[in-house]
């Protein structure tokens, strides 16, 4: 993982640098605070052409058109959008619910917007099909990593390889007993990923490492995590859980983001 683009507004997985994807920060952009900068939701209240300009940023880093960023109404849910040359393309704004984009064509760029919930990033070894996956913990329980992989291999995907990007680290991450419970009840392995927390009856939830997991358990043998936690890092991203512990306000959310075909090709 390393910066490529000044002023580290977007990170990239050294096992899809073959690609154009970027896990990006909140920085580069030009939203005022405290959508500052690269704010790309489009649920935001921010203003409309800021948002617009950051994510044309995006889109022109990745080498499409503004147009050809595609995203998903997110809902934490397993559900999977595949796009191929037959599936027409939404206007911006109005994605599908989803929490999940699988494609081949290399006319677009498929994005994900998080603020703590882990961005997964997908690919064929040869690019020649890409996914981008929404994982909170309640979709990567719901199988939304395995649903994204199936996908893949239905539009002719052989060996998949999957990065997990910026979220909510271990020690940043409190839960209580219901969630743990409710994550058990589906993976009574995932007890693993649970530490006890600073609080009695609380404990500390491993994302990241859990969606390692479940990536690995579908037959992945390639997967890897940038290993940075949202919640600290200001500078660099926006956290849900870091604006609940300040007490509420408006929050901006980063993208992460695909494309099919080899930079080499």
């Amino acid at each position: 993982m390393a910066d490529q683009a000044p002023r580290g507004w977007v990170l990239q997985s050294d096992p899809l640098a073959f690609l154009r994807h970027g896990f990006f920060t909140r920085r580069g952009g030009v939203s005022p605070a405290p959508y500052d900068t690269l704010n790309c939701s489009l649920a935001s209240a921010d203003d409309a052409g800021n948002i617009a300009q950051n994510r044309g940023r995006v889109a022109g880093f990745l080498g499409v058109g503004s147009g050809a960023l595609l995203g998903l109404t997110q809902t934490h849910s397993a559900d999977v959008v595949v796009m191929t040359r037959d599936t027409p393309v939404w206007q911006t704004g109005r994605g599908p619910k989803a929490d999940a984009l699988v494609s081949d064509r290399e006319d677009l760029a498929l994005g994900v917007i998080t603020a703590d919930c882990g961005p997964v990033l997908f690919a064929s070894t040869d690019g020649r099909v890409v996914g981008a996956a929404h994982a909170g913990w309640r979709g990567a329980v719901g199988g939304v990593l395995e649903a994204t992989i199936e996908a893949m291999a239905r539009l002719g995907a052989g060996e998949i390889i999957a990065s997990v990007g910026p979220c909510i680290a271990q020690n940043s991450y409190e839960v209580g007993a219901e969630m743990r419970d409710s994550v058990l009840a589906v993976s009574p392995e995932a007890g693993d990923f649970f530490a006890a927390g600073l609080r009695p009856g609380h404990y500390q939830f491993d994302l990241s490492g859990y969606c390692l997991h479940r990536l690995r358990r579908a037959g992945l043998r390639r997967v890897s995590r940038l290993g940075l936690d949202t919640l600290p890092d200001v500078a660099r991203f926006f956290s849900h859980r870091r604006r609940t512990l300040a007490g509420g306000g408006a929050i901006g959310h980063q993208i992460s983001a695909i494309r099919a075909g080899s930079l080499g090709g």
